[in-house]
């Protein structure tokens, strides 16, 4: 069984994955993977105190990101993934160890839980890194109205945004890395922003890959 090409797109939190995911999918007829942000049990308490479930959130996160990428790498259908498992470990739990949100023994606990679950599994063919400033993050953040995200602290997005910047450079050495400056960029309803970032995407997924719907901005609708 010939495997089907695998994107992921990165970025920090209210960057846009969400949207340009679902934009990828309706473009190219692949199937989409989104983040498990809706139903997680932990996302509200964890807002409210780091401290004490920063740790039961990511493993929680790493538990449902695990069973989803083992589910696309085992298929044969081209797909999309809405933050990879790497963002997981590398981004979040990392900061919140160097913030002091999460203990030196729960951090290697979880390290060495995703070391040994990540080993043999599959990188994607294409990483595409969505950037943005804290003040855009916040903007699009308070757009999407998440009761959970409404006092988010600006300091630990810039955190977050330093973290994307050192994984994103190391993350070359294992796979292609498209970064797109998303400040500009408004991939819902900006009909030139969207073709322009989905050109550049195509064009480093190569010749053989075809879009099978002509996009507009009604696609960006469809994303929530």
């Amino acid at each position: 069984m010939k495997p089907g090409q695998f994107v992921a797109v990165a970025g920090n939190i209210g960057v846009g994955k969400t949207h340009l995911t679902t934009l990828l999918a309706n473009q190219l007829g692949w199937r989409a993977y989104y983040e498990p942000v809706i139903n997680n049990p932990y996302l509200n308490d964890f807002y409210s105190d780091m401290d004490r479930w920063s740790f039961h959130l990511q493993v929680y996160f790493l538990s449902k990101r695990f069973e989803i990428h083992r589910e696309m790498v085992g298929s044969d259908e081209s797909c999309i993934q809405d933050r990879t498992i790497y963002e997981d470990k590398e981004i979040f739990a990392t900061t919140l160890y160097r913030q002091g949100n999460m203990p030196e023994r729960d951090y290697e606990n979880y390290t060495a839980l995703f070391d040994a679950m990540t080993s043999f599994l599959r990188t994607p063919d294409l990483i595409v890194y969505l950037r943005a400033r804290v003040g855009t993050l916040l903007d699009r953040i308070g757009c999407r109205g998440r009761d959970c995200e409404r006092d988010i602290d600006p300091a630990y997005l810039e955190a977050l945004n330093d973290a994307y910047e050192d994984w994103s450079d190391r993350a070359r050495a294992e796979t292609t890395v498209l970064t797109l400056e998303t400040d500009s960029m408004n991939l819902v309803t900006d009909e030139d922003a969207i073709h322009e970032a989905l050109g550049c995407i195509l064009g480093h997924l190569g010749p053989d890959t075809e879009p099978v719907h002509t996009l507009g901005v009604e696609a960006g609708a469809l994303a929530g």
